[in-house]
């Protein structure tokens, strides 16, 4: 069975040190201890496109995350190009806007890394336009970023797989205009307190907790000015756990952090303002709960066909674990936790945006000799 190491050349040492920090999709450990992966040399002086900006009210969140992708890539030995998507979604390079071919690559990089957060970015449009243009890039592909950044859709496909997660319902604006009183019952079953949350959207914007009946429907006006399709979920007791993936194969999930945030649930200020949110790696939970938390992390991965990366999110209260949600493109900042619980499990920033790129340009490849392009 494969354990995990420190990407890129490392030494023997550092690579028996992260063996045990990850296991594979299936969550087994065979006896003794793991075998790390095989060391991999990281691919220096590739040409980068990080991609930032965007179309969402997550605009701001992406652009902080972009540089400092720029900045981690340079200090891994890579030629970065900055490519800003502007609000109106235009592309921009050195001021200029872009103008792209199908088929004709971007910029002659090597690999693009689209740092973007939420819809027109995370959604699976800029991987479409990418796959379009025939250049590689890190993270999921298009019908993985579109269903994972579909609550409703995602929660559904987790559901058919029996994975244990919080109750919820999807509601849409038009058919909550027909059948508003019809909808609200069904929410009813959820009990209260619920979180009403816009479908498509991350970093807990447009999240509105609702802890009395009488305040739900407007709750829900609020998220519909977001989102078509709003998510209602009920209330979970316990701590909040994140898990990161890397998507090798099988994919490899970190050491669970715990998440502790001052007010009563984790909002916007919580994830962004200074000492808004503290990580606690290893999370203070059972063997047996981690253990789940990194095999269903995984395993939602797999079942999304996701690449790349993710971090999922869960509940924990004892024994029980539930999945929340599965985010393809995290923050990524090195502060950011994703990149805190892959650094605590034996990855450092700069190696792990080399190994994504690296990740990225061998899917490529494969997906050009499926297609008999090379």
């Amino acid at each position: 069975m494969t354990g995990v190491a420190r990407i890129g050349a490392s030494a023997s040492a550092d690579r028996a040190a992260a063996a045990d920090a990850c296991v594979p999709a299936d969550g087994t450990a065979p006896a003794g201890p793991r075998a790390p992966l095989a060391p991999r040399t990281p691919r220096r002086g590739l040409t980068v496109a990080v991609l930032a900006g965007g179309r969402s009210a997550e605009h701001d969140v992406s652009l902080s995350s972009g540089a400092a992708v720029r900045e981690g890539l340079s200090e891994a030995g890579h030629e970065v190009v900055w490519v800003e998507i502007e609000r109106d979604g235009a592309w921009r390079c050195d001021g200029r806007r872009l103008s792209v071919t199908p088929g004709g690559g971007l910029l002659g990089v090597d690999v693009a890394f689209p740092v973007l957060h939420g819809p027109f970015g995370e959604d699976g449009t800029v991987q479409g336009v990418l796959e379009t243009l025939d250049v590689a890039y890190v993270g999921a592909g298009v019908s993985a970023s579109a269903v994972c950044l579909d609550k409703v859709l995602f929660k559904q496909l987790m559901s058919g797989a029996r994975i244990p997660q919080v109750d919820f319902v999807g509601v849409r604006a038009e058919l909550f205009s027909r059948a508003g009183e019809q909808t609200l019952e069904q929410i009813a079953s959820l009990g209260l307190p619920v979180f009403v949350k816009p479908a498509h959207l991350g970093s807990s914007f447009g999240i509105v907790k609702v802890d009395a009946a009488g305040a739900l429907a407007a709750a829900l006006d609020q998220a519909f000015a977001h989102d078509e399709l709003v998510i209602v979920e009920a209330a979970a007791p316990g701590i909040e756990v994140e898990c990161g993936v890397l998507g090798e194969q099988p994919p490899l999930a970190s050491e669970p952090g715990e998440i502790g945030y001052p007010g009563e649930w984790y909002d916007f200020g919580a994830k962004y303002s200074p000492g808004g949110m503290q990580l606690r790696i290893p999370a203070g939970i059972s063997a047996g709960a981690r253990e789940q938390v990194m095999r269903l992390a995984a395993q939602a991965f797999a079942l999304t066909g996701c690449e790349g990366l993710a971090r999922v999110d869960f509940f924990v209260d004892g024994e029980r674990v539930l999945l929340n949600e599965l985010n393809t493109m995290p923050g990524f900042t090195p502060t950011s936790v994703y990149a805190r619980l892959l650094a605590a499990s034996g990855v450092p920033y700069p190696r792990l945006l080399d190994r994504l790129c690296g990740l990225a340009l061998e899917r490529h490849e494969r997906a050009r000799r499926n297609a008999r392009l090379t």
